[in-house]
């Protein structure tokens, strides 16, 4: 029996009717109910597709799912694969260790290291939080004064998880191009005096400060998502006036935007990782696929438009496919695996 989080975003309706298509037993339960542990009695597995932007996921997620996961349950997603879930520090570390290809990167936790390293190198550089989706929290820093400012006061007020003046210039941006509604429009106003519950709950981020290298002349980037032998790809081209691509909206589809050569880096990196489901940023330097940020979790709905998938051997399948149903055979197989 696989247990899943009774919730209408996420993944979760697509599991829900997979399993029904597939006659695949499951039951819907509460993640967040203090009676979770007694849920999953008469089940083999969980599976919860936990959110940066939930209040509640970011008090205690990670924790429920790898207490199930020691516990004896299978869960998605399990410890390999979210330990590093909206953490690009924690990304940093895992990466190098694991010697992946990653845009060359630089964190620091106290300010006169941070000083002393700013004075040395050279600029432009990308400043980013922990956390944040969609190019929240990314900010392009020009020069030394900038970035001086920005330690400043990482070591002093912190920085707060929700950027409201950023975040609405872009649902500017996106009603503008007719990708977004006049309620979301009013909602990030709102938000410029109202934050949002997650970013009240997360407190600011201080004491530490992270920058990557700027990589030149990239007008886009690619993403890949590896779901156990699977991957599909999409590519983004980056804002207008902008060196952003995550969260432009402005995507291609077509196979012919892939090399083989980043489709098979993204099987080895999965592979290294021995996670369930990795999605992976690369940007290019000078020619070479190098790794931004990776995550487990991707907005549904912008993936129905690829055009097919790749399996492990680079074989390419043209047409529609059901991802969410590959997550859920994944589960299944290491049930399996797990009784046998």
């Amino acid at each position: 029996m696989i247990a899943i989080h009774k919730s209408d975003s996420g993944f979760h309706p697509r599991w829900v009717a997979y399993c029904e298509k597939s006659n695949i037993p499951f039951k819907m339960v509460d993640c967040l109910s203090t009676d979770l542990i007694n849920q999953l009695s008469d089940c083999d597995a969980l599976m919860w597709h936990h959110s940066q932007n939930n209040p509640s996921h970011l008090i205690i997620a990670k924790q429920i799912l790898f207490a199930v996961q020691q516990a004896g349950l299978v869960v998605f997603p399990d410890f390999n694969t979210a330990w590093h879930f909206d953490d690009k520090v924690g990304q940093k570390y895992l990466l190098e260790a694991l010697k992946i290809p990653l845009v060359k990167s630089h964190v620091f936790y106290n300010k006169t290291d941070a000083l002393q390293w700013i004075k040395q190198t050279t600029f432009p550089k990308v400043f980013k939080l922990r956390g944040g989706a969609g190019s929240a929290n990314v900010k392009l820093v020009h020069n030394t004064s900038q970035a001086m400012r920005i330690v400043t006061k990482a070591y002093g007020r912190g920085f707060s998880n929700y950027d409201a003046w950023s975040n609405l210039k872009e649902i500017w941006r996106k009603w503008r191009l007719g990708k977004t509604n006049g309620s979301n429009l009013l909602k990030a106003t709102i938000r410029i005096v109202y934050k949002p519950a997650y970013s009240r709950i997360a407190g600011k981020e201080i004491g530490y400060v992270y920058f990557q290298d700027f990589i030149t002349n990239n007008d886009h980037d690619i993403r890949v998502i590896v779901i156990g032998d699977k991957a599909f790809a999409i590519k983004r081209m980056v804002r207008k006036n902008d060196f952003r691509a995550s969260g432009s909206g402005n995507i291609k589809y077509e196979k012919s935007n892939f090399s083989d050569e980043v489709i098979r880096m993204g099987f080895d990196i999965h592979n290294k990782l021995k996670g369930q489901c990795t999605a992976m940023d690369f940007v290019f330097e000078k020619g070479v696929p190098e790794v931004v940020e990776i995550s487990f979790g991707f907005v549904k709905e912008v993936y129905d438009p690829c055009s097919g998938y790749w399996d492990k051997d680079l074989i390419w399948y043209e047409g529609k496919f059901e991802p969410y149903g590959w997550m859920v055979e994944l589960v299944q197989k290491q049930i399996q695996t797990k009784n046998a």
